[in-house]
């Protein structure tokens, strides 16, 4: 007889909400684990760490009645939280955007009166790539927009990408900052100023 798989973290997530959907009704944590455990397959010593995820994520309510925490969740609770996720992702998405958009107009400002080189040609191949993925990853996050909410995860995922990308542009602005400081000798504070770059201009957090 085949071994039972193994629930992931993500599966123990979905089948956990599933339970409180289905059932409509409040419980203590043990009662949960019992109920988790023989319902959905989920094993009995690792449920709190899922349930935990799930109130950490405004998925799953919780409060003290008496002398013990009670849990709930309800479609219309979870609905909620899951917009005011997205809405949180899709304005920093929108910040990335704008942040992006300043940077490639100054490297195209950068293009003009300036030498060609290998160097300068493989940076711009570079910085063509990373909104290429930029592009992508905003055109992921946005046919998720209305999609089931067992993909919130990779909704995340794709904001975490298009940070990362928006990062590695600033870092290759700084290089076009350092390349020009030595092919042209100017001074980075000109650059800055040259490119209206303010003081604060650096990766985000």
């Amino acid at each position: 007889m085949a071994s039972k798989k193994k629930l992931s973290f993500d599966d123990k997530r979905r089948k956990l909400q599933e339970l409180f959907f289905e059932t409509k009704d409040f419980w203590s944590l043990k009662e949960i684990e019992k109920k988790a455990s023989k319902e959905k397959g989920i094993v009995m010593q690792t449920v709190k760490e899922v349930l935990d995820s799930l109130v950490s994520d405004n998925l799953v309510t919780t409060d003290k009645i008496g002398t013990s925490n009670y849990y709930w969740a309800f479609p219309s609770t979870a609905l909620q939280a899951r917009k005011n996720k997205l809405n949180d992702l899709e304005a920093e998405l929108n910040a990335i955007r704008a942040r992006n958009s300043d940077i490639m107009a100054l490297v195209e400002k950068a293009k003009y009166g300036r030498e060609e080189s290998e160097s300068r040609a493989n940076l711009l191949q570079e910085l063509l790539a990373a909104e290429t993925l930029r592009s992508d990853n905003l055109a992921e996050l946005q046919a998720y927009k209305d999609s089931d909410p067992v993909l919130l995860e990779a909704k995340a995922k794709a904001a975490t990408n298009a940070k990362n990308a928006a990062n590695r542009w600033t870092e290759n602005m700084f290089m076009l900052q350092s390349y020009c400081s030595n092919n042209f000798n100017l001074d980075p504070r000109d650059f800055a100023s040259q490119f209206g770059l303010p003081e604060e201009f650096d990766t985000f957090a």
